[in-house]
């Protein structure tokens, strides 16, 4: 096992189990730690992908804005984040098994599947060549500066909103 399959088993594993807790968290608090965890993990395999560019949006974007966001709404709503949720009910055990049966169908499919052992290489332009379509006139800069000013747009509201009248 080479080192990167090493960390990348790693990575999965830290995905996966951070995915388990996230549903199987009482805590709805913890659920979110575990959420962020599991996203961090995802960040990581893009890394792993040479998709950098991925990777700094998965943390930037979901860690950084979505996650803190939820983060905010289980601290501001009144006792969610002290108070546990409700024991696991009497559908648990069958969607366990559910889940236990599909994962055995699955299993045998996905280990007989030919995968490529090689893949081709990204080129190294590749966030270059992104940032000159996002300003380039005849392609994205439009919708990029629309999309700047629905969010400008959407900023201004919130502060009216929020501001105190006088």
């Amino acid at each position: 096992m080479t080192l990167i399959q090493a960390v990348f088993a790693l990575l999965a594993i830290l995905t996966l189990g951070a995915g388990l807790l996230t549903v199987l968290s009482r805590h709805l608090f913890h659920a979110v730690l575990y959420l962020i965890l599991s996203l961090l993990g995802v960040a990581g395999l893009f890394v792993l992908l040479e998709a950098e560019f991925l990777a700094g949006v998965q943390v930037l974007i979901y860690i950084g804005a979505i996650s803190i966001l939820i983060i905010f709404a289980v601290m501001l709503t009144r006792g969610m984040a002290r108070n546990p949720g409700p024991p696991l009910n009497n559908q648990s055990l069958a969607a366990a098994v559910i889940a236990g049966l599909f994962f055995v169908l699955l299993a045998p499919v996905i280990a007989g599947f030919p995968w490529p052992q090689t893949t081709q290489g990204v080129p190294a332009d590749t966030i270059e060549a992104l940032g000159r379509s996002l300003v380039d006139p005849n392609q994205f800069a439009l919708p990029f500066e629309l999309a700047s000013v629905m969010i400008l747009a959407a900023l201004i509201g919130a502060i009216f909103i929020a501001r105190e009248k006088r």
